[in-house]
């Protein structure tokens, strides 16, 4: 058996385990909100979930041991029908065939093929293309391969490029308070981007040492990429729950599936160049692949609903003498909403008889 086939297998196992696990954190947040207890980081459930999670991005971190990251990272779109499916089975939210194929093909199909079918053929077709005209090897990664690549032009210069827009969605997600879906994956996928990268070299110099002539475990440069590794998937999974909080399982999953696949393309690119004499045909065969599979997870995602919520918000943007426009919770003992119910209660009360 082939190396690239044996990174395919371990890393649709480690997919099917990541669907798993974002769902049930998905279940924990909702499950904590209805009863209104504590953070969801004091639920057992919750790190259940993410003992899973570790135990899949464990199975697609060997994978890239032996596959190039553009050939694995597309299969997340094993992760993205899965995780659809669980959503509509156990935590019943909401995949209608209209969702799937537009208002228009509906009718014609629907009576066809049931909705789960439905669902994965459009993204399973797109995978199918990219884990087929993806290049199948990729160069050995050493300790002197990464540390040349990590100072290459190519690289420090998209580096760059990603600590600044890093930078600016932080600040829009924290100071501005936009809590958009898409600034909220577009940080995950940059972080991801980093993972990849790490987690492709981390493992490259494990496989090269076990299957190699040379020790690769002695070299600073593999203790650096493991501590980049452990922060950057920290910092990941922290953005991804912010993101859970706020949207349904089956509109996260598919645009971090887009996200992630783009960012490790990029990464396999311009660090591994695993690309490198790879034919006009099979790149124009990756890329009509990908475009498949980002259309097959779009029509999944569209028209997701959020989450609604049953507090009472108060427009500030109503409010005379405020310029914000977003909406908050009032407080029972600010004064501001105080002294208003004080009033109001004692016109109420001079008003009786």
């Amino acid at each position: 058996m082939e190396a690239y086939v044996v990174g395919v297998c371990v890393a649709v196992f480690g997919n099917i385990l990541i669907s798993i696990s974002l769902n049930i954190q998905k279940y924990t947040h909702t499950r904590q909100a209805r009863r209104g207890t504590g953070v969801y980081y004091h639920s057992k459930l919750w790190w259940s979930g993410i003992m899973l999670m570790g135990l899949g991005e464990l199975a697609n971190f060997s994978a890239y041991g032996f596959a190039p990251a553009a050939l694995i990272a597309p299969l997340g779109c094993v992760c993205v029908i899965a995780s659809a499916l669980i959503s509509v089975l156990f935590l019943k939210e909401t995949l209608r065939a209209s969702d799937l194929l537009g208002e228009r093909f509906t009718p014609y199909f629907q009576s066809l093929l049931s909705p789960p079918t439905l669902s994965g053929a459009l993204a399973l077709a797109g995978s199918y293309l990219l884990v087929s005209f993806a290049p199948h090897t990729s160069p050995h990664v050493t300790a002197n391969m990464v540390e040349r690549a990590l100072v290459s032009w190519s690289f420090l210069g998209y580096f760059m490029c990603e600590a600044f827009v890093f930078m600016v969605l932080l600040f829009l997600y924290k100071c501005k308070n936009m809590k958009h879906i898409i600034i909220i994956m577009l940080m995950v996928a940059l972080l991801a981007s980093v993972t990849v990268i790490s987690v492709k070299a981390v493992s490259g110099m494990i496989t090269e040492t076990l299957y190699g002539s040379h020790l690769q475990l002695t070299y600073p440069i593999f203790y650096i990429m493991i501590f980049i590794l452990l922060i950057s998937c920290a910092f990941q999974i922290r953005f991804l729950n912010e993101g859970m909080k706020l949207f349904n399982a089956t509109e996260i999953v598919p645009i971090n599936y887009v996200f992630f696949t783009l960012s490790a393309i990029v990464a396999g690119v311009l660090f591994f160049e695993e690309f490198y004499g790879l034919s006009l045909i099979h790149g124009l065969m990756f890329t009509v692949g990908c475009g498949l599979a980002f259309s097959g997870v779009y029509l999944i995602a569209r028209a997701r609903p959020r989450i609604k919520m049953d507090s009472v918000f108060i427009n500030m943007g109503k409010i005379s003498g405020k310029g914000c426009t977003d909406k908050v919770q009032p407080q029972t003992d600010e004064s501001i909403y105080g002294k208003l119910t004080s009033s109001t209660t004692r016109g109420a009360q001079q008003g009786e008889p």
